[in-house]
């Protein structure tokens, strides 16, 4: 990879602003000094120093949040805070959120680079699942779960691929859909007369919401972690 691509991948700059970096030999590789900006470099073995501040090789980056209320899951916005604005430290890297959580909505988000996991985990083919905490003003019963399972129909008259309602209190359940529409968690409750008064999402796949993970708080994902997403 290009020096100066390198650098401008990882925040040290527009390609220009590395440009000049490097020509001003603020830029060492494994302790050398160099002034080409096509300087062709490993950056998975090679050590890289802008300015003497170590700049660590990032391929595809997967951040796990769990995103408190009031933010939005965008990647920029002029009215409203995002997930993004939670993490400068990461502005840099592009990142994207994997599907969306409703501004007052909380829970379980994850960020990525990686454009194919997204696709992959957001297709409805795919049948990865995403689970959500909710209470209701209003009650579920065991007609209810049979109606979730059989599909419930939006207000648009679009019909829902069959979820799996759990009822833990009569105004408490956790519901686990595959789709992703439109407020649908909401939408779907309304359809059997209940309103969503919280919602939490707290599983996609076989990841669940780390229970040492505090409302706001976000960090790199495992390996481990990736995977699970994908595969129950």
């Amino acid at each position: 990879m290009r020096l100066d691509k390198f650098l401008a991948n990882h925040g040290m700059g527009t390609r220009t602003e590395v440009k000049q970096l490097i020509k001003k030999g603020s830029v060492q590789v494994n302790e050398v000094i160099v002034r080409k900006a096509d300087y062709q470099l490993n950056p998975e073995t090679d050590q890289v120093l802008c300015q003497g501040e170590e700049v660590r090789y990032v391929d595809e980056l997967f951040i796990i949040l769990n995103k408190p209320a009031g933010v939005i899951s965008a990647t920029e916005d002029h009215l409203h805070d995002t997930v993004i604005d939670l993490m400068p430290e990461y502005q840099h890297f592009q990142l994207h959120p994997v599907g969306r959580l409703d501004k007052d909505t909380e829970g379980l988000l994850i960020l990525t680079t990686d454009g194919q996991f997204t696709h992959d985990v957001l297709s409805p083919k795919k049948h990865v699942n995403k689970t959500y905490y909710a209470e209701l003003d209003g009650t579920v019963t065991d007609e209810t779960v049979d109606q979730f399972a059989a599909g419930i129909t939006l207000d648009d008259g679009y019909r829902c691929m069959p979820a799996a309602l759990k009822i833990i209190k009569p105004h408490i359940i956790e519901v686990t859909i595959q789709e992703g529409k439109f407020h649908q968690v909401k939408r779907m409750f309304q359809a059997v007369g209940s309103t969503v008064t919280y919602l939490k999402r707290i599983q996609m796949g076989g990841l669940e919401l780390p229970a040492d993970l505090a409302t706001g708080a976000y960090r790199e994902m495992t390996a481990e972690e990736i995977n699970r997403v994908q595969h129950v």
